[in-house]
């Protein structure tokens, strides 16, 4: 018996620097990292971007307005930036807009996967070509 509980105890002390590791990252939220893989390099990790290369993301109306547009932009790229309808699920991408409208002092509504959904129908709508009936 003092053997079992002292396997527990030993246990339980390896384990608990990898569940306060576990707690660490389960509290960064969830489009952080999709931020730091895809964004970050251009917007920078402030989100205070390059002056006359890349918007700054921080106190920025566009990324703080209503969520349709930036959506659009992430989807579809604008400028220099690069497309992610493909890279990215919507769920990924609603993370990385949430992200966005709640770091660096922006104060905005969280964006959801079912927004992101609608946006890329609208685009997709966009998109479709029109057929020609013949005469």
């Amino acid at each position: 018996m003092k053997t079992a509980l002292t396997w527990t105890i030993v246990t339980l002390a390896l384990a608990a620097p990898g569940l306060a590791l576990a707690q660490s990252v389960a509290a960064k939220p969830p489009g952080e990292a999709v931020f730091k893989d895809n964004c970050a390099a251009c917007h920078q990790l402030t989100g205070k971007g390059v002056p006359g290369a890349f918007p700054a993301l921080a106190a920025n109306k566009f990324v703080t307005g209503p969520p349709e547009a930036p959506t659009m932009t992430i989807l579809m790229g604008r400028g220099g930036m690069p497309a992610f309808k493909t890279d990215l699920d919507d769920g990924s991408i609603a993370n990385v807009l949430t992200y966005l409208r709640m770091s660096w002092g922006n104060k905005a509504k969280p964006v959801s996967a079912a927004d992101v959904k609608g946006v890329r129908a609208k685009l997709a709508a966009l998109a479709a070509p029109k057929s020609l009936q013949a005469h």
